[in-house]
């Protein structure tokens, strides 16, 4: 069964990115090695991985990204907060991405 993520990095200045993708721990490495000098993440350091949500269904995992994206700052926040109050990396560069059971995430794509 193939898993797809929903998640957002954001920088120590809390500058928030969100994306999808269906392999996270590729992803953060790409984000994290600052390759694409023009991307918006490189720009702005964002790098630390502080909420996700992990999905079955690719249609759902993409709708789910395009709600959040949606919405305004104040509400991603508190959804960030909800279950990452400090803003901690999920996912510090020395260890791997967080196993689905550690997960902050919905299986089932609503919320």
């Amino acid at each position: 069964m193939n898993l797809y993520y929903v998640y957002v990095l954001a920088s120590l200045r809390r500058i928030l990115y969100i994306g999808i993708t269906g392999d996270l721990e590729k992803r953060l490495a790409y984000h994290r090695s600052f390759e694409n000098q023009n991307a918006f993440t490189s720009r702005y350091g964002i790098t630390r991985l502080v909420y996700v949500e992990e999905f079955t269904d690719p249609n759902q995992a993409i709708a789910r990204e395009k709600q959040l994206k949606g919405w305004r700052r104040a509400k991603k926040v508190r959804l960030i907060e909800q279950t990452n109050r400090d803003w901690l990396d999920l996912a510090p560069p020395t260890h791997t991405v967080p196993s689905p059971s550690a997960s902050q995430g919905s299986t089932s794509g609503s919320g």
